[in-house]
């Protein structure tokens, strides 16, 4: 299995200098007046950042519990309360554990995995653990429910609860105001990108966490050694979640993520700024999205192994994706409480909307026949099943995906909530950053004004049918809909012009 690529030479110690700079500005206090100084351990509690090496959220944990003299515990819970968990969202989760587990033993930290299979179960072993701890550390996602699920524990805790940016290559704080488009934060992040990809050692803490304080939690654990797939399965189908939404042949965890990379970067990164445009070439892009939405593999790494492969000009295309529209979509949600409606949108945008509300629509479907891929293009449908089939869209599907629903829905509004449904019920990088700066571009965020027309008004358009001429989809309708896209089957979309 591929490993993470070290540098040996420039790797930086914990607790050194730089993991101080960097923990300055990527761990964020969420309740510091709060104390409990009798408390027994200091509490990881992993929700987003699903690996143990390159966790900024662990490293700043084994550091406070060496300097408290506390052992610490990393708790693993796996939430059926989550919006949108899943069969496919539980199973792809419970893929990367006995991995993770493998790796935190290697490094001597205690860790523990929770599966409620009852919503009603969910969260008391959580709180039963807050409630002993000294401090509680968590992992810092920008997003809304995310920040509402952490910032509950927060306020009933007596201890101080610190959540810790692990998300992007560079420490969120570090862009302290919304950037409005990639030409914007892209200088920022050529100066800042270098020192943040520099490598740290990771450890265990100086602790061990004792025996007599784990036996005295009582709490049904799982065994990670017993997940497989003859036994994940039965596990996720006791579970009250969303079993409509079955499991896909994507599998989670960190070596099948760095396998991925190193598969890509060997095979498509010579060639992946025209490889990448093409949707019926299902290896001419990274397909890292759902590993790097869960943790399972850190952006840096990725753009280590990248910038290492001598790909040129091509390694910064990729990077330019991978790290320009990535961090600009996670500063998006961090300065932007908005960033889950059409309040989020620039003025010029939203009068448009004002404007075009009531333009007659050549073509409506209600959220039903969307989710169902029951629509008169052949192309959005391929799209659309793929996504429900794999838990993935191809790059180029997904923008046109987005910008046809927005003209198919009688409301903006609905065209927004809808999209994040179709995206956030099905996808695996559903409920990420990435997936609502996505969306929300379709509406005009991180773009300019174009000419005005009906329904789109000045948002920039873009057309099913011409999309049929520019790119390659004859085979990638013919894979997802079981038949070619013929010329004469084009749709007809006088709404949807340019």
């Amino acid at each position: 299995m591929p490993r993470a690529v070290h540098f040996p030479s420039m790797t930086h110690p914990l607790g050194s200098p730089y993991v101080r700079d960097q923990l300055a500005l990527r761990a964020h206090p969420l309740n510091p007046k709060r104390t409990q100084p009798e408390g027994e351990f200091v509490l990881y509690w992993m929700r987003s950042t699903l690996r143990i090496d390159e966790n900024w959220a662990l490293r700043y944990a084994t550091l406070e519990a060496d300097r408290l003299g506390r052992p610490l515990l990393i708790h693993h819970e796996v939430d059926p309360r989550e919006r949108y968990a899943s069969e496919r969202s539980h199973t792809f989760v419970l893929q990367a554990v006995p991995e993770i587990a493998r790796r935190a033993a290697e490094l001597g930290h205690a860790y523990q995995l929770v599966v409620p299979t009852r919503r009603a179960e969910a969260g008391r072993a959580l709180e039963a653990l807050v409630g002993r701890a000294v401090l509680v550390v968590t992992d810092f996602m920008p997003t809304s429910d995310a920040v509402a699920a952490v910032t509950r524990v927060a306020d009933a805790a007596y201890c101080r609860l610190v959540a810790v940016d692990s998300v992007g290559a560079v420490p969120a704080a570090a862009l302290p105001l919304e950037e409005y488009a990639a030409r914007t934060i892209r200088p920022k992040l050529a100066r800042l990108l270098d020192f943040a990809l520099e490598p740290v050692e990771d450890r265990g803490p100086r602790r061990p966490f004792p025996g007599a304080i784990w036996r005295s939690l009582d709490l049904e654990r799982i065994d990670p050694a017993s997940l497989g797939d003859a036994t994940i399965a039965p596990l996720v189908a006791r579970c009250e979640i969303d079993h409509e939404v079955p499991a896909v042949p994507l599998r989670g965890g960190a070596s099948a993520a760095r396998e991925r990379l190193h598969a890509f970067v060997g095979d498509s990164l010579a060639d992946y700024s025209e490889r990448r445009r093409h949707p019926s070439d299902p290896d001419g892009s990274s397909r890292l999205s759902a590993h790097l939405h869960h943790g399972m593999i850190a952006a840096a790494e990725v753009a280590r192994v990248v910038r290492a492969s001598g790909a040129g000009a091509e390694a910064d295309a990729f990077l330019n994706e991978m790290v320009t529209w990535r961090e600009l979509a996670l500063n998006f949600c961090a300065r932007n409480p908005a960033h889950d409606s059409l309040d989020a949108l620039p003025a010029w945008a939203r009068r448009s909307m004002e404007r075009h509300e009531d333009d007659p629509r050549e073509w409506c479907y209600d959220l039903a026949a969307l989710e169902e891929a029951r629509t008169h293009s052949p192309l959005w449908n391929a799209a659309q099943r793929e996504l429900r089939a794999t838990g993935q869209m191809h790059n180029v599907a997904r923008m046109l995906w987005g910008k046809s629903v927005v003209t198919w829905t009688p409301r903006y509004a609905d065209a927004l909530a809808w999209l994040i449904h179709l995206n956030d019920r099905w996808s695996l990088d559903g409920r990420d950053p990435n997936s609502y700066a996505g969306i929300q571009w379709c509406f005009g965020k991180f773009d300019r004004p174009f000419a005005e027309r009906p329904v789109w008004g000045t948002i920039r358009p873009m057309s099913l049918e011409r999309a049929l001429a520019k790119y390659d989809v004859e085979d990638y309708i013919a894979r997802w809909n079981g038949e070619p896209a013929m010329a004469g089957d084009r749709p007809r979309l006088s709404a949807v012009s340019g």
